[in-house]
């Protein structure tokens, strides 16, 4: 994203759609929410991620001359449109919901605000950068569940859908808190922890296993993690990597960073065998780590049968988000401005499935939290100018089955607002965090969430509730809509 244009990483409609607004000389202000509608993996929640590359591709939105003249060539544009793209800019205002933040279904995690043909355009590219990096950091949180305090290292480059998907989704992984990534480009771009070992390719280069593990333990004393299953892992690779860590440490090498990783075979049976013969030689602090097709169901078995594992390196499971590969991230219009009232009017898509109906209006979203244990009791779903106090008692109520209610007691809760400004009026107000430090963001983030909700089978849903008058206003739409349609 660095180098490439990607003005015009959009669908065909949303030009064609462009150049009818501008024919019809529609210049209306819109809103326009980008939302999904259900957890993927089958998870309580998601993590949102990819706002920064949003930003940068905001920033950079320009028709170059090349992108005229391909458009040109198409047949399809006329020329006072052309010439209106030559001069175009993002003008508008846009709200999102900070990187690192969980988040639930049907809830904005992005809003703009902007005249209409410059929302439309930006549509494919907002969904796309965001539905990819949710995606990945939402399963890389499962993972990283899985393992229950232990390192996971992002392996996935050479499995990952191209270059960009391995690219951003090792940084949405390490957002989702992985300790690293073996994806150079990634660590250079986004000043990220790197790190790795060595192919079976390296031993077999060599006469002998304990000839390769000698070589490479002298060009890295400090970084020594062995690869013991190239030939045989209890036979030949552990104690071939024992008698070099042996020679190390008779030599006044103060071992550290150091170990063997398990890369095939029973990965529990072998872990367990190869920790006991590393505590025999005195080598107790060897980390044993291991790759191999894993994924946060592998993991946690693993750790449930007590296999002796500390350090785990995932790749194409997570880096593919394999069993569920799209993020279902959609954007709607949501309300035009009425110029002479100064107020946005409401706007409502209907569909045969429930769960597609949209939710109308400028919006906000209210996160409802436990006084007490910081825990997250729902999200509230709101008009922009409604306002709450933590001190009165709050009645929220599921939107779809609505005789399920909660009054939460005044005092007892504490309001945050979760859509911040990013744009105003086209320009950038918003300083992104390193990734490090939305990682560390993250990690709070999922401390918010019940345990219940974070379990991987038949998670515990947190409620996203609307307000009174938002409820009302769709109720009234849907009805509206009813009425007409029997006109």
């Amino acid at each position: 994203m660095s180098t490439l244009n990607l003005t015009l990483l959009t669908d065909l409609y949303e030009l064609t759609m462009m150049q009818g607004y501008f024919e019809s000389q529609s210049s209306e202000t819109v809103i326009f929410d980008a939302f999904y509608r259900q957890n993927p993996c089958g998870n309580g929640y998601a993590i949102a991620a990819g706002l920064e590359q949003v930003i940068d591709y905001i920033k950079k939105l320009r028709f170059s001359e090349e992108d005229i003249s391909y458009l040109r060539g198409l047949g399809m544009f006329h020329e006072p449109f052309l010439a209106y793209l030559k001069n175009f800019r993002f003008e508008g205002d846009i709200y999102a919901i900070p990187e690192g933040s969980v988040v639930f279904p049907h809830e904005p995690l992005l809003k703009v605000i902007a005249p209409i043909m410059q929302a439309q355009l930006i549509e494919t590219a907002i969904l796309t950068i965001l539905n990819h990096q949710s995606l990945i950091a939402t399963k890389a949180a499962r993972v990283v569940r899985a393992a229950r305090g232990d390192g996971v290292m992002e392996f996935g480059l050479r499995r990952a859908q191209g270059p960009d998907a391995g690219v951003y989704g090792a940084r949405a992984a390490v957002i989702a808190g992985c300790v690293g990534t073996s994806n150079v480009l990634a660590g250079q771009l986004f000043d990220i922890p790197v790190k790795g070992t060595h192919a079976h390719s390296w031993i077999m280069s060599f006469p002998d296993e304990y000839t390769a593990f000698k070589t490479y333990a002298k060009l890295y004393p400090d970084a020594c993690t062995l690869l013991v299953d190239t030939y045989d892992t209890l036979r030949s690779g552990v104690p071939n990597a024992i008698r070099v860590f042996n020679e190390m440490r008779d030599s006044g090498i103060q071992l550290k960073n150091y170990g063997i990783r398990l890369d095939s075979g029973d990965l529990s049976y072998m872990s367990k065998k190869a920790r006991q013969m590393l505590d025999a030689a005195g080598f107790s602090d060897a980390v044993i780590s291991a790759s191999s097709d894993l994924d946060e169901y592998l993991i946690d078995s693993l750790k449930t049968q007590g296999a002796a594992i500390t350090s785990w390196g995932v790749g194409t499971n997570m880096i593919t988000s394999r069993d569920c590969p799209a993020f279902g991230g959609v954007y709607k219009l949501a309300a035009i401005l009425d110029e002479k009232t100064g107020r946005f009017i409401p706007k409502i898509k209907l569909s045969e499935n429930t769960d597609k109906v949209t939710n109308p209006g400028n919006k906000k979203i209210l996160r409802i939290y436990d006084r007490e244990n910081k825990k997250i009791r729902a999200d509230l779903i709101c008009l922009e100018d409604e306002v709450f106090h933590e001190t009165e008692d709050l009645l929220i109520f599921d939107p779809l089955e609505t005789w399920k209610k909660t009054r939460i007691k005044g005092g007892t809760y504490t309001l945050r607002e979760m859509l911040v400004p990013v744009f105003k009026n086209g320009a950038c107000v918003y300083t992104s965090p390193s990734v490090m430090e939305i990682r560390d963001y993250c990690t709070r983030e999922k401390e918010t969430l019940w345990e219940e909700t974070k379990r991987f089978a038949n998670p515990h849903n947190v409620y996203v509730d609307l307000s009174d008058r938002l409820y009302d206003i769709k109720r009234e739409l849907l009805n509206q809509m009813g009425r007409e349609g029997l006109a």
